[in-house]
């Protein structure tokens, strides 16, 4: 497949050319136009009336076709947004002040298409905001554009390799080339690290956010899900998926996260959240851990022994500003994970189909049903690398007295007798633990293979707990980063945890090399944004 860059900007003649991108190998089998970036005509963005955030954007824009584009290139961007100078101006005395924010492509945004990855939804232009945009500009954000992912994301297939979709091509990590970004928000991980934006915005519904955040050495957060409205998101689990922020430093996505939470009549869940936040960013900057008892789950590292090292240093880190960690053996019960499967099964049948048949448009997809035909149809582009069986065993899930026990039983062990019993009998306040290994070398024929560590994420992902992401450090050269987990409706005490945290971090983080992994030279330290 390859994406063509339309005219850009009215910048220099020398960036209003075509450049074609292949994007694996061997040869593409299709060939697909993309728009990616087009601003008003007369926009002179290194002319004198050019405000800073419209430098800014504009400087994002063309670090994106630098980085994102050609052989070597991330391919965390599927589409830049036709306005983005317009929105900046628009947004200039609002709160965000015209920062920039990319949208993972399975969230609605007026102005794009909106693919969740797939050929199929190619033409799905609603020409709506999904609530949590609408907010997301009302606030001053401008949306930049759409972040690929993994199709469908991560749904489709039970040997999917993370971050290929087969509108946007194979995410790339941009710590090294060769490497994998996970997903399946991946674009947004991959574009946050690169610089490509102020922030994006993810999806999660087991470890979407969190894995791609660590794995490319940004900040992520899953919120409680109920915080952030899922309405016009193409949906896998109306009982796990939400959305969330994942930028470079905590108070960022603190400050995204206030600009995309709130209720809506649409989304029941959101009407339920009790004293939700005016501003999830407020008292970060006096934030401590002095005094705080945190529980560390040791037992989640696996056989790795230099994540081990690095993990002990954050402990350390952690204690030297006051903390009181407790260590905690944890053995899990693994009937939270068999019935969580089986709720994804059911609603992906289910929340998929309604989601389908609300689209406005003709010859759409009306159905999980019609996605599986169609990807039969079109093998040679959409199951070039693996097929659908979770599609397919999804399909034929549809015994809801079997899913409802199922639901009731996963909330409860993850949520009451995992991490609400963690909590209390340890009489700590957070679970810590190294969110996953370093990032794995991308393997489209064989699919994912984790390198180390898988976390305590999952707990949180299936009860709608809140899961952040902070980077703590490197093994191998690569980012990796340490969760924190707390309890339901705590979303803005485990911010601030995290804000204490990385004011606290004595590591030096590494920094995207855009090339493929070597062994590491001695990284420079990173710059907290403001």
């Amino acid at each position: 497949m390859t994406r063509r860059i339309l005219p850009l900007l009215a910048l220099a003649s020398s960036l209003t050319a075509c450049a074609t991108q292949a994007q694996e190998t061997p040869p593409p089998i299709v060939r697909i136009d993309i728009p990616r970036v087009e601003l008003p005509a007369g926009v002179d963005p290194l002319g004198p009336n050019s405000g800073i955030r419209e430098g800014e954007a504009v400087g994002q824009a063309v670090r994106t076709l630098k980085y994102d584009d050609g052989p070597n290139g991330l391919n965390a961007i599927i589409a830049l947004a036709p306005d983005i100078t317009a929105q900046v101006r628009a947004a200039r005395r609002l709160p965000l002040a015209g920062r920039t924010v990319l949208v993972k492509d399975n969230i609605e945004t007026r102005e794009l298409p909106t693919t969740a990855g797939s050929l199929a939804l190619a033409n799905n232009r609603t020409g709506r905001d999904a609530p949590m945009i609408a907010n997301l500009r009302r606030a001053g954000g401008v949306v930049m554009g759409k972040t690929n992912l993994s199709e469908w994301a991560n749904i489709r297939d039970s040997n999917s390799t993370s971050g290929w979709s087969a509108v946007g091509g194979l995410v790339r990590n941009p710590h090294a080339i060769d490497r994998n970004s996970c997903g399946s928000s991946s674009g947004s991980g991959a574009a946050v690290a690169a610089g490509f934006a102020w922030a994006a915005i993810g999806t999660e519904t087991n470890g979407s956010i969190t894995c791609p955040a660590s794995i490319n050495g940004v900040v992520g957060f899953k919120p409680s899900v109920g915080v952030v409205s899922r309405t016009h998101v193409v949906p896998i689990s109306s009982t796990q998926d939400t959305a969330g922020p994942m930028a470079r430093s905590v108070k960022d996505a603190a400050m995204l996260l206030t600009a995309i939470a709130g209720a809506d009549p649409a989304d029941a869940v959101t009407t339920t959240v009790p004293n939700r936040p005016a501003d999830y960013a407020a008292g970060l900057a006096e934030a401590s851990l002095a005094g705080v008892r945190i529980g560390v789950m040791r037992g989640q590292v696996g056989d790795r022994q230099d994540l081990t090292a690095t993990f002990d240093a954050a402990l350390a880190d952690m204690e030297r500003a006051g903390a009181e960690l407790v260590e905690i053996e944890f053995e899990p019960d693994t009937a939270m994970y068999r019935d969580s499967f089986q709720v994804l099964m059911f609603e992906l049948r289910e929340e998929m189909g309604k989601y389908l048949s609300s689209l406005p448009g003709e010859d759409m997809p009306r159905s999980l049903a019609d996605l599986i035909a169609f990807n039969e149809a079109n093998k040679e582009t959409e199951m070039r690398w693996f097929g659908q069986d979770l599609f397919v065993q999804a399909e034929g899930t549809t015994d809801r007295e079997a899913y409802e026990k199922a639901r009731a039983n996963a909330v409860r062990i993850a949520g009451v007798e995992t991490i609400d019993k963690l909590l209390a009998d340890n009489r700590v306040r957070f679970l810590v633990a190294p969110t996953r290994g370093p990032a794995w070398v991308s393997d489209l024929v064989n699919g994912d293979n984790f390198n180390g560590s898988i976390g305590f994420g999952a707990p949180a992902a299936i009860a709608g707990y809140p899961h952040l992401t902070v980077p703590m450090g490197a093994v191998e050269g690569l980012p990796v980063g340490i969760s924190i987990i707390g309890a339901k409706w705590d979303d803005h005490a485990v911010l601030k945890a995290g804000a204490a945290y990385e004011r606290a971090r004595s590591a030096v983080l590494p920094q995207p090399r855009f090339e493929r992994w070597s062994p590491p030279l001695r990284p420079s330290a990173p710059r907290i944004a403001d």
